[in-house]
């Protein structure tokens, strides 16, 4: 059993790897456009796993083709090996489909996702704390808790809402999310990351990580 456990592991570890060896390709219309996941995290589309393509499909409209779901490299380890994965943070990349054979123009880009944007809810109003203001909303209902960039080829909100405990006993729960759309070698895509909501750390985290994963792919694809 201790080979076959180290067995195991070995591969989870080729496998978790190989899904962050190095940014990859994907055709969306007449463009290539280059991918990558944010660092600890592992795209998992090479998979084939029905169970992360369900989780994946659960995130995103049947109008939008999925080009990247990512999970932390810790719970692809888990995942290859059997264990039950935290799925904790995550994060997706698509594109809708019906602009996948268009050019999208900076009019066209700017119209969308003003249209995207107002579907994400009211604003929290300002002096309210995030739990404060959670607490009194239903659950399931997201709100935009604030703005992290807002230029000719990237939109992006951050959203919190308040989200069903898994017991009776449990203290509240919440879930935060960043909706940033991005007008890319002439295609529009959005990104989302997700985390569930501790402390004020997460807030930070997924501040930070958005605006990392923005940076980085207009990097790869300034090419």
């Amino acid at each position: 059993m201790t080979r076959v456990r180290l067995a195991a592991t070995l591969i989870a570890l080729l496998f978790v790897t190989c899904a962050r060896a190095a940014p990859f390709a994907v055709q969306v219309g007449d463009a290539r456009i280059g991918l990558d996941a944010p660092p600890g995290f592992a795209d998992t589309t090479f998979t084939g796993s029905p169970r992360l393509l369900e989780l994946a499909e659960a995130l995103t409209s049947p109008s939008n083709r999925i080009l990247l779901f990512a999970i932390s490299d810790g719970d692809l380890r888990k995942f290859t090996l059997g264990d039950r994965p935290e799925l904790r943070r995550y994060m997706i990349a698509v594109t809708p489909k019906q602009f996948e054979y268009e050019r999208v123009s900076p009019q066209g880009f700017a119209e969308f996702a003003d249209a995207t944007q107002r579907e994400l809810g009211e604003r929290v109003p300002a002096g309210k704390t995030f739990t404060d203001y959670f607490d009194q909303q239903p659950i399931g209902k997201s709100s935009v808790v604030g703005e992290l960039r807002r230029d000719a080829e990237v939109r992006s909100l951050l959203v919190g809402a308040r989200v069903q405990p898994q017991a009776r006993n449990q203290k509240q729960q919440y879930a935060l999310s960043t909706t940033s759309l991005m007008l890319v070698r002439g295609k529009a895509l959005s990104l989302s990351v997700y985390s569930a909501y501790d402390s004020p750390a997460d807030l930070e985290w997924i501040r930070v990580i958005t605006a990392r994963w923005i940076d980085d792919l207009q990097r790869l694809n300034a090419r």
